[in-house]
């Protein structure tokens, strides 16, 4: 979880906007249910009447108002009205305290209203019962301000009657002024919750992209050593699904559990203004979705922990399955793979079905308690109603905020459902991204000795040992490689070959020794300087998704159409690429499984030709070529590169016949040095190889004698 906020730091700007706007949003959204409770309160019950000011009133009615006011009262109310006019009506000045003069009225418009309702009742007489009036008065005191209130709105309102003011036009026009100001926030926060939204998918889309773009510059600069702790169906879900899942919490951590909080605290503070003595009810209630939440996120973790995993699983199965289609058919072993595959998908299925399940148990408990809070809050609220402590306006105040907390509580349990794999991907995230990786360029590296490399290529002692393994892979290997030669290596499968040439663009450093390119170690050079100066082609022909023409300017931009024509015209490529109709705008599938593998290798060559490099490294590059192809390949290969360093590895003979240098390796080490007749007179191993691979005519021809010596 803490790798998700680190993402969203990298945003605090658009973090502290989004936080800006929800508390906007949150702030129109608490004071709707307000607005509601007006509605019913002042503009249904209390016809349009707040509270006990007289916005205008007869010069008499203040008169008698006085009489139930101290002296300083007295005076404090007539300096808030203006003198009478001709009607003789007294009209309320602007700027007054109207808090103040609520207090000072409210008990003299309710004593005046009760001796006014008692007169018409004929309760007390116009000339007044004293002790019924004391005792009125005495029972007016023990009632609660709310009763007080509603009794001074009906004073009011007499007052207002009498005046000839007509008290609908006041109810709607209070009702319309209240529920303009109810559009104008609503609008308001649908326009908040728009920008807070955008930003939201802003900022997560960024950060998407950025992890994307750092896990892909990271996993390029992984050895053999690191990719071999991340398999490649890890990373590719690391890099698709686990990042689709941070962007997907994101969005809903700044949109939701933002916004939670903000509302459940606002609602809080709300409930406690309402005054209602219910606050206990939302303790319950929200100790119960604690509950619930705390079990269900104890139980479904480890099995979130567990499904990313399992999505690996199954999509390795799936590569596997898709990148061998054809061993699969050829071997029938259809049903096989569809058992396998069955297998992985159940696993993943049954861990998804049990999360799932886990979660939606959530939603009928939020139900039940939103419910029963309600029905709750209806029957402990109608009893204070009915002894006249709540108004119903209040009542629904009170349901709305406690929705409110409630849903907020909902809001933050619905983000456990994608919280706990979130949190886990975005851990698989940084675990790729903190990987240190083994091979670095040295601090002060010697690049600028190398503006203009000759290609010299020296081995000297050198050893290699694979991480974890228990012997050498290649053991005391010393040989030099001169530019305008070609240095061939051959030995039978698992001898080291291929382990020997991928030392040269540090594929992997030497456990001792050292390799130098024209004196200077290469581990002294930054990797992309080494690479510059080499063309590689690896022993699978390894071709992108593009066209003929972006695979062979793959080398860099500064290769030019000559530069692939004269290239493909090296590597025996022309034919078939000017028999195609759309000649090098001709599209190649992914891996080039759209070329045959002969097609594909040439291309591979010709790719690295077209480079212009100072070294070649031909890993077992020509063995899907037919005899013909790499004879002829090679001829011209010798004229056009002629002052390049040729390094070959191969398994044919008749491949590195005419090499300049020829190193045979056994078991890892150098069982002998020389050009074919110099091997074939003294090598064993060279020997045998020969035997296996030419006829008696052809070993005849090149004057060697079957019975050789040891080397």
């Amino acid at each position: 979880m803490k790798n998700i906020f680190k993402f969203l730091s990298r945003h605090k700007l658009a973090v502290f906007t989004i936080l800006l706007l929800l508390i906007a949003q949150a702030y129109c959204d608490l004071a709707l249910p307000t607005y509601t409770s007006d509605l019913l309160n002042v503009g249904l019950q209390q016809g349009g009447i707040e509270n006990a000011v007289l916005k205008s009133a007869r010069a008499e009615s203040i008169d008698a108002l006085s009489l139930f006011m101290t002296a300083e009262e007295a005076a404090f109310v007539g300096d808030c009205y203006d003198l009478p006019d001709e009607d003789g009506i007294r009209h309320l000045k602007k700027n007054v305290d109207t808090d103040k003069l609520n207090r000072i009225l409210l008990l003299p418009e309710c004593i005046l209203f009760q001796a006014q309702s008692m007169m018409e009742s004929g309760n007390i007489t116009h000339e007044g019962n004293p002790e019924q009036m004391q005792n009125a008065l005495s029972e007016m005191k023990e009632l609660s301000d709310m009763y007080l209130n509603q009794i001074a709105v009906n004073y009011v309102s007499s007052e207002y009657s009498a005046q000839g003011l007509s008290l609908n036009k006041i109810r709607n026009h209070y009702l319309l002024s209240v529920g303009a100001k109810m559009l104008a926030m609503s609008l308001f926060m649908t326009l908040t919750s728009v920008i807070a939204g955008l930003i939201s998918a802003k900022v997560s889309a960024k950060i998407g992209k950025t992890l994307r773009q750092s896990l892909y510059e990271k996993v390029m600069r992984f050895t053999n050593a690191e990719m071999e702790n991340f398999s490649t169906a890890s990373l590719i879900t690391r890099a698709t699904n686990d990042i689709q899942q941070i962007q997907m919490v994101t969005v809903v951590l700044l949109r939701m559990v933002a916004y939670a909080p903000i509302l459940a605290i606002g609602g809080v503070i709300h409930v406690i203004g309402t005054k209602s003595g219910m606050s206990w009810i939302i303790v319950v209630a929200v100790a119960i979705l604690i509950s619930c939440i705390a079990i269900v996120l104890a139980v479904s973790l480890p099995k979130f922990k567990k499904m990313q995993t399992l999505v690996d699983r199954l999509n390795l199965v799936s590569r596997e399955m898709l990148s061998g289609i054809m061993p699969i058919r050829a071997f029938s072993r259809e049903k096989h793979e569809e058992k396998r595959f069955d297998v992985a998908n159940k696993d993943l299925y049954n861990t998804q079905l049990f999360t799932n399940r886990a979660m939606t148990f959530m939603s009928p408990v939020m139900m039940f308690v939103m419910n029963g809070l309600s029905v709750l809050i209806v029957w402990v609220g109608a009893r204070k109603i009915d002894n006249g402590i709540l108004q119903v306006g209040n009542l629904t105040a009170f349901i709305a905020y406690s929705m409110v907390i409630v849903m907020g509580f909902l809001m933050l349990s619905m983000i456990f459902v994608f919280l706990p794999r979130a949190g886990i991907a975005a851990d698989r995230i940084v675990e790729v991204l903190d990987t240190d990786i083994l091979l670095k360029d040295c601090d002060n590296p010697r690049d600028a000795e190398l503006s203009a490399p000759k290609g010299i290529v020296r081995f000297s002692d050198v050893s290699f040992r694979y991480p974890g393994a228990e012997e050498n892979a290649l053991e005391n290997i010393s040989f030099t490689a001169e530019p305008g030669k070609t240095t061939a290596i051959i030995g039978s499968t698992g001898c080291g070959k291929s382990t020997l040439i991928k030392l040269i663009p540090r594929f992997f450093d030497v456990s001792d020794g050292s390799i130098a390119i024209d004196g200077i170690d290469i581990r002294e050079l930054t990797q992309h300087k080494l690479r510059d100066m080499l063309g590689y082609v690896p022993q699978k022909g390894m071709l992108f998704s593009g066209t003929i023409e972006s695979n062979l300017k793959f080398g860099g931009d500064e290769i030019t159409d000559d530069d692939i024509i004269q290239a493909a015209e090296i590597a025996q490529a022309t034919d078939f690429i000017e028999s195609k109709p759309d000649k090098y705008e001709t599209a190649i599938a992914q891996e080039g499984s759209n070329v045959s593998g002969g097609q594909r290798q040439r291309l591979s060559i010709a790719r690295a030709i077209a480079k212009h490099p100072k070294i070649f490294l031909f890993d077992d590059s020509f063995s899907a070529l037919d005899y013909k192809t790499d004879l002829a390949l090679r001829k011209v290969l010798a004229e056009k590169i002629s002052d390049a360093t040729v390094i070959i590895v191969a398994q044919r003979i008749s491949t590195i016949l005419h090499a300049d240098q020829i190193i045979v390796l056994d078991d890892g080490k150098i069982a002998g040095i020389g050009t074919h007749e110099q091997l074939l007179s003294v090598c064993k191993t060279y020997q045998e190889i020969a035997k296996s691979q030419l006829s008696e005519a052809e070993l005849r021809n090149t004057n060697v004698l079957l019975e050789g010596g040891n080397c």
